[in-house]
């Protein structure tokens, strides 16, 4: 798969951006050149979250979180986030991301079937995501009853026990059992509990949660009957449902995401939006501002760092949920302890499959060895580090974290990154990658991409003019304010 054009009409500083990548050209590598403020680093992470996270339900807060501020105009009904065409094999698949009222799908309805619509609150574009909702509800609600009738019988049988003790014994057991329904009568302690008035209080809640569950079974069957025509409506369109958010960051969440897919069967839509979250990556500074937090984790970026609540403990637990994001930290050594421990084990897989060891720690050590030029990497006896040294005059010496420079390190960490997750035939996006690389490593980065992972494609959002010089002008692909110098007119 490889990103073909991407267009973003209005997003953020983004305003009427359109760029072909054209997927005939080799390398496939792109660079995203702009000055400073020209939105390299939000298109890149639009383009991520929208691809990564669109589908699955755990990664959607990300979606929510980069969609703020992402208002609907009040004389529209609709708003275009991006297109995003993929060519997939022989064909463009193309990606339209939309965002409505929730509600609007009433009048959509009306116009499409030219019948009158009753006025019903969950006639929405959510009504898949209510639906689970009330799901949920029902289950919930079907356990506190099961919970609540069993004290009824509890309570019924201790009024039989003489011992104290063992009546303390059964409350102590309730008490665990229904702490979440904070019944005032447990507040009384073990010894105080009045039966009487505790019964009352578990039966006047059974009640409650009785009348609770058949008013959400009535729901459910109103939902599940919307949801019929809701997904009509939606396939006829060529819509998928992404999720709901909030633009003006308040509680409601009335807006919808939705998006049209083009030149697809939507029978198998499923699966190539699926595979297509597993084929896009972005890499990126640390230091960036990462818009797919939230808007409160990005504000703790201005404020007095405690280790706990501090914008980059945020951002770590986001690597941790995000499989194809990778941050160029000095060098990543949880990567290479990893490679090290695979290549160990893949040898000694061979040996007792074969009765010898095979060679992929040592074509592991070779391949790091030539990315460090002259000097040399090995990990500890332990597997909790790595060593370095430097074979000076035929002796190995070890070396210090600051005897290598954050270049070196992060062209390693970056080399690691791609062939240790095996990320080849992947829309690879990179983020001022050329930060700590030498003018000349920043030309030489496009070909070391291109033999670490040919099969891929790199998009690279730059300052540097080297790099945009190891390509031909036709893979340079710029934002307004342009970062190349215009020739001179005659």
């Amino acid at each position: 798969m490889k990103l073909r054009r991407v267009q973003v009409p209005d997003f953020r500083i983004l305003k009427n951006v359109d760029i072909t990548f054209e997927p005939e050209f080799i390398p496939s590598i792109f660079p995203l050149g702009s000055q400073n403020g020209g939105g390299k680093s939000t298109l890149l992470q639009l383009i991520f979250i929208l691809l990564h996270c669109s589908t699955d339900s755990d990664k959607k807060d990300f979606v929510k979180n980069i969609l703020y501020g992402f208002t609907i105009n009040n004389n529209s009904d609709k708003r275009v986030l991006a297109i995003i065409d993929i060519w997939n094999e022989d064909k463009t698949v193309q990606l339209e991301f939309l965002s409505y009222n929730d509600s609007y799908l009433r009048e959509l309805l009306i116009l499409n079937d030219k019948v009158e619509i009753n006025n019903d609150t969950y006639l929405q574009f959510s009504a898949t995501n209510q639906l689970e909702k009330i799901i949920n509800k029902i289950s919930i609600t079907e356990k506190e009853i099961q919970d609540l009738e069993r004290t009824i019988i509890k309570l019924d049988s201790v009024r039989k026990i003489e011992s104290s003790e063992e009546r303390r014994f059964v409350f102590r057991e309730l008490m665990q059992r229904l702490q979440r329904f904070e019944f005032r009568t447990l507040k009384l302690g073990i010894a105080n509990i009045p039966i009487d008035r505790f019964q009352d209080e578990v039966q006047t809640r059974l009640d409650i949660s009785k009348l609770n569950i058949e008013k959400y079974y009535e729901q459910r069957e109103q939902l599940e009957r919307i949801l019929q025509r809701v997904l009509k409506y939606l396939q006829s369109e060529k819509l998928v449902y992404i999720c709901n958010y909030s633009a003006n960051g308040n509680k409601d969440e009335e807006e919808v995401l939705l998006c049209r897919i083009n030149n697809i069967d939507m029978n198998k839509v499923e699966i190539f939006m699926k595979e297509l979250s597993q084929k896009i990556f972005l890499a990126a500074p640390s230091t960036q501002v990462f818009l797919f937090n939230s808007k409160e984790s990005r504000k703790l970026l201005f404020k007095e760092q405690d280790n706990e609540t501090d914008y980059y403990s945020h951002l770590k637990l986001a690597k941790s949920k995000l499989s194809g994001f990778f941050t160029y930290d000095f060098l990543a050594v949880d990567i290479l302890i990893e490679a090290f421990k695979s290549a160990r084990d893949k040898d000694f897989a061979e040996a007792i499959k074969k009765g010898e060891y095979g060679n992929s720690y040592k074509a592991l050590i070779n391949d790091l060895n030539l990315i460090l030029f002259n000097k040399k990497i090995n990990v500890d006896a332990d597997l909790s580090g790595v060593i370095f040294k430097l074979d000076k005059d035929g002796e190995d010496l070890e070396l210090y974290p600051e005897d290598l420079s954050h270049g070196e390190l992060k062209r390693l960490s970056i080399y690691m990154w791609i062939k240790y997750h095996n990320i080849e035939n992947a829309i690879v996006l990179m983020d001022e990658i050329e930060i700590a690389f030498h003018p000349d490593w920043q030309y030489q980065i496009i070909a070391d991409l291109n033999q670490w992972s040919s099969s891929n494609q790199y998009i690279l959002a730059t300052h540097s003019y080297e790099l945009c010089q190891a390509l031909t002008p036709a893979h340079v692909k710029e934002l307004e304010p342009k970062l190349l110098k215009q020739e001179a007119k005659n």
